[in-house]
């Protein structure tokens, strides 16, 4: 599964800074410590009986949005001999149940508290027996009351999408969502990741649309009713959480790895980009096969994007769930790189090994799932992009972990938590993927990678926990590594590290002081420090333990450089006193990503110092596109000493740069610079671009110097724009539109996913606020109290209160009354939700 693109955390702590008289983020109304379900400790679900096989039948109602099953479960105890059963099956009406004797049904007795079924099974079974479960019943998604989380935010297993056809411009769809534990919403089973079965799942569907499952698609029939029946066969074991349907209208993209099926499952509309969109995926597959030495190991690798997913992605065995947000035009497209979509692919990819053919052992263990998964974007993006696109990728990472102080606080392994879907956070994914790339780094890529093979492959079909990725990782590398695991994955934090520097001429000594500031234990830190002295560079290894250390160095003259953690893989935040001098030979002659990155963010912090001007001038023509674009994004045009200087090579960026999003961060700079109008040809031409990103900026850039002509310009994209250009098209709006331009703006901030609405967040509400129509403006109150009400488990209700409060004032001196009253029902109702 894959949280990034769950974002409106981020939405919400910085748009609303600049929209509403911003509040803190609420703390947690009760302290975690006091929280009773804290002091439980979550063992790994005992296995009284195992799953073996799984035969579903299931046909749809779409009117009540509800599924009939029949169901063949084959079960046998795990050791002890028994002669009862307990099924998860949630929100269900049971019409039989029944023991499978030769042939005929024998009814059972059972317990069914609309949770769980206690089945008293009809004799007392062994180990060596297997027995076969039979229940027809009828799963209720829509009646089912559940909750969410920040990671998945809704649990109700099985979804209906438009099934009455009365959203305009949205396909009827069927699809599932297994994970955590809500397969059992859509059929009964042991819902445990450390149950594994093989499956056979039926499906009849009106024969317009198209059906995906595990495994591999057996048999299609006809009916004379008008539907179709689709068997497909899953033939190795996979947790049931792994489980999938998907029905729709989609189009059907063949590829192929070697000699099996890849498959891409899209909307008509973006059928024609499946190749953009997917198309790199056997070569993720080569390139994972290899450097995991364990081929993809299933019969089939198929994606399909559907509406209104509830998580970023899912990767059920072989066939893998996306958000629309990964389907893009080849306009869309062009401005993407290797963006939250493409990082996504290979994530979901990556899980097929890890998650999928070894599956975590128990949630307290996801980190043996999604911590891998997350970590293989990074290598996927050193393999394909380069290391500076790999570096840039591991940073944003650690910098989404450290973005959250709570993350500080909690083990990777986790056998206390309140609910179990707390543990699909910052720390499993974000956190845990950087503690991989280091103990690449301290193992070396050969022994790292033999010891990803002994663990895959040891545990193949079955499932694993860290204590198991340790032994694999020791066999490899014959090195123990209890001291790694007990400090990263049995423990919480992060160092703080500042690292200060001395040289004295009169002894020749380098002195470096490095303390870790965090309060609590000392981390060990094995690292790198290099030496860079009379044009040359000498590595040290050092290792730390302690919470300050003091090297020293004699040297012939004062070094050039001393740069500590040189290949820059210690997950820590780090103050790092060197003065801009240093940062300055640091950017032009240390080699990494993050040795410049470094030397950008300092020059940036004192932008009227001649030597950080000289660090941004060489940032803007540096080789990697990621660092010039954050050098553009870092510059205030008001800083006229540096922004006149920088001029014209940002201008030559905005006009020739081979990275569209880098053109429009230029065009951006050089439309809110001095002499802006100017480049009204510069600004013309962006219009005509393919790129929406190069497009939007030049719109801003003409809204800026020609505000007069820049709504008419606004609404001739209405009808082609996406991304930055729908986000400009927005802001012309709010700025200079009338109640004309609310539809276009309500429908676009309405269908829109988590990071356009991030994009567009500042002008709904500003024009919510300042539209004349009260019928406009309340729709307008309903989008943001429903967002308050989706994300009120996550804190950020008190916000978007604050915002509706002023929405309220506002429409109060528009002498309308009854949007102020719909604001202050919405306040009530927010706060009604619990």
């Amino acid at each position: 599964m894959n949280i990034k693109t769950i974002n409106f955390r981020q939405i919400v702590a910085s748009t609303l800074m600049a929209t509403a008289a911003a509040a803190c983020l609420p703390a947690f109304a009760q302290d975690k410590n006091d929280d009773p379900q804290m002091k439980i400790y979550r063992a790994t679900a005992t296995k009284i009986n195992d799953l073996v096989h799984t035969k579903l039948d299931v046909r749809f109602n779409y009117k009540k949005r509800q599924m009939y099953g029949k169901e063949w479960v084959t079960i046998k105890p795990h050791l002890y001999p028994t002669d009862s059963l307990r099924l998860d099956a949630q929100g269900m009406d049971i019409k039989s149940l029944s023991i499978v004797k030769n042939g005929k049904n024998i009814p059972l007795k059972y317990i069914y508290d609309s949770l769980t079924l206690a089945i008293q099974l009809d004799k007392e079974y062994k180990n060596t027996e297997n027995y076969t479960v039979f229940i027809e019943y009828t799963a209720k998604p829509d009646e089912l009351k559940v909750k969410g989380s920040a990671a998945i935010t809704d649990a109700k297993g099985l979804y209906f999408i438009n099934p009455d056809s009365t959203e305009k411009g949205k396909p009827v769809q069927i699809w599932t969502q297994g994970e955590l534990q809500s397969s059992s919403a859509w059929f009964p089973t042991i819902d445990r990741p450390n149950q594994k079965t093989t499956d056979e799942i039926s499906m009849t569907v009106p024969a317009k649309y198209v059906t995906l499952s595990n495994g591999r698609l057996a048999a299609q029939k006809k009916n004379a009713d008008g539907t179709r029946t689709d068997t497909w066969k899953m033939e190795l074991p996979h947790a049931p959480y792994l489980f999938m349907m998907a029905v729709g209208d989609f189009k059907i993209y063949k590829d192929k790895w070697r000699d099996k099926e890849v498959s891409y499952y899209l909307e008509p509309k973006y059928a024609p980009y499946a190749k953009e969109i997917f198309g790199f995926t056997p070569e993720v597959m080569e390139f994972y096969s290899k450097i995991l030495g364990v081929d993809y190991p299933w019969n089939k690798y198929a994606q399909v994007v559907v509406r209104d997913y509830v998580s970023g992605a899912m990767e059920n065995t072989t066939a893998t769930v996306h958000g629309a947000y990964v389907q893009g035009t080849a306009r869309e497209l062009a401005d993407r790189y290797y963006d939250a979509g493409r990082s996504t692919i290979v994530h979901e990819l990556f899980h097929q090994w890890f998650g999928d053919y070894v599956t975590a052992e128990s949630w307290s263990n996801i980190t043996v799932n999604e911590s891998f998964a997350d970590f293989s974007e990074t290598l996927w993006a050193e393999h394909k992009y380069g290391q500076d696109a790999g570096d840039e990728h591991n940073h944003e990472a650690l910098e989404g972990y450290l973005r959250m102080p709570e993350n500080a606080k909690k083990d990777l392994v986790r056998f206390h938590y309140h609910d179990q879907q707390d543990v699909f956070d910052g720390v499993s994914y974000q956190k845990g993927g950087r503690i991989l790339n280091m103990l690449r780094h301290y193992l070396g890529a050969p022994a790292f990678f033999k010891g990803l093979n002994i663990y895959l492959k040891t545990n193949a079909f079955k499932n694993g926990e860290a204590q198991q990725l340790r032994l694999a990782m020791e066999e490899a590398s014959g090195r123990d590594l209890n001291w790694f695991f007990n400090q990263w994955y049995y423990g919480a934090g992060h160092p703080l590290l500042d690292i200060s520097y001395k040289w004295d001429e009169k002894s020749k000594t380098q002195t470096v002081y490095i303390k870790q500031t965090q309060e609590g234990k000392a981390f060990q830190l094995p690292m790198a420090v290099d030496i860079y002295n009379a044009g040359t560079k000498e590595r040290k290894q050092i290792w730390m333990d302690s919470k300050s250390d003091t090297l020293t160095y004699k040297l012939d003259s004062k070094p050039s450089l001393v740069n500590v953690d040189a290949e820059k893989i210690i997950l820590s935040k780090k103050t790092d006193n060197k003065s801009l001098e240093e940062f300055l030979f640091q950017y032009q002659h240390a080699p990494l990503y993050m040795d410049r990155l470094e030397a950008i963010e300092a020059a940036a912090a004192k932008p009227t110092d001649q030597t950080a001007q000289k660090i941004m001038l060489a940032a803007l023509q540096d080789k990697y596109y990621g660092l010039r674009l954050k050098t553009l994004n870092l510059i205030d045009p008001s800083n006229t000493a540096l922004s006149d200087a920088a001029l014209p090579v940002i201008l030559k960026l905005a006009k020739t740069d081979d990275n569209t999003l880098v053109k429009a961060a230029a065009i951006n700079v050089v439309g809110a610079s001095k002499g802006a109008e100017l480049q009204a040809a510069l600004y013309e031409e962006g219009l005509k671009s393919q790129s929406y990103a190069v497009a939007g900026a030049s719109l801003n850039a003409i809204a800026s110097v020609k505000p007069e002509g820049a709504l008419a310009l606004a609404k001739s994209f209405e009808k082609d724009s996406q991304g930055a250009l729908t986000d400009a098209v927005i802001t012309v709006y709010s700025q200079r539109g009338t109640d004309a331009e609310w539809p276009y703006v309500y429908q676009k901030f309405s269908t829109a996913g988590g990071q356009d609405q991030y994009d567009m967040l500042k002008d709904f509400i500003y024009m919510t606020a300042h539209v004349q129509n009260p019928v406009y403006a309340q729709q307008g109150i309903g989008i943001i109290r429903d967002l308050a009400i989706k994300y009120k488990p996550m804190g950020f209700a008190p916000q978007l209160i604050e915002v509706l409060n002023q929405i309220k004032q506002f429409r109060q001196k528009l002498n309308d009354d009854a949007s102020a009253k719909v604001a202050e029902e919405a306040v009530k109702k927010i706060n009604d939700v619990k």
